[in-house]
């Protein structure tokens, strides 16, 4: 059997460890090691000491910034019919107070519910499933209109009207520009609007 004195909150304690369980006479050396012991307690109190240092170092703020630009997306929303007596689609309009341009994107949800409160909406296109078949609502969009489409592999008559009536959709135009990827680094440097900051 061997002894190990064991410092713990600065009072000793005897512990008696079998023979047999010491794999190793290295690990009864390293546990009866105190030198070891203070290289780890002082590593410890550098790294600690380390991470203080540099998080607490603090420089002078920079200069300001240019005011940045606030560009949101619009939305509106639409309840529809999507059944036999239109041919289970319809085209919305885009109001004319929201401006759309041929680059931008457009995105629709389809509501489904609440839950806490909370509206629950579904993107398109959303496929459904029942004992007929599968069907689905999508849609394809221009810049000034958004065509409604519900469509399936079986009979859509077969289906309920909560499936095909006052179905509400939210539309989001989201504003983008299209990317031109000919752009050389020469062109990007003698671009007027462009300014490089060295480090």
């Amino acid at each position: 059997m061997r002894i190990l004195l064991m410092p713990k909150y600065n009072d000793i304690y005897k512990v008696t460890i079998p023979s047999e369980l010491l794999i190793d006479k290295s690990l009864e050396r390293l546990l009866n090691n105190p030198f070891k012991t203070n290289i780890m307690k002082k590593i410890l109190a550098l790294s600690i000491f380390s991470i203080f240092l540099f998080t607490s170092c603090e420089g002078p703020s920079g200069p300001p910034g240019q005011p940045g630009i606030n560009i949101l997306g619009q939305v509106f929303e639409r309840t529809i019919n999507l059944n036999a007596n239109n041919n289970y689609q319809r085209v919305v309009e885009i109001p004319p107070s929201i401006e759309v341009y041929e680059s931008d994107a457009i995105l629709v949800y389809r509501w489904e519910g609440s839950f806490d409160g909370a509206d629950i909406w579904t993107p398109l296109p959303a496929t459904y499933f029942n004992n007929g078949g599968t069907f689905l609502y999508t849609f394809n969009h221009t810049f000034f209109d958004i065509q409604f489409f519900l469509d399936g592999n079986f009979n859509l008559d077969l289906l309920g009207s909560e499936w095909t009536n006052d179905q509400i959709f939210r539309i989001a135009i989201v504003p983008s520009e299209f990317a031109n990827a000919n752009i050389s680094m020469e062109q990007l440097e003698s671009a007027t609007m462009v300014e490089f900051v060295g480090f």
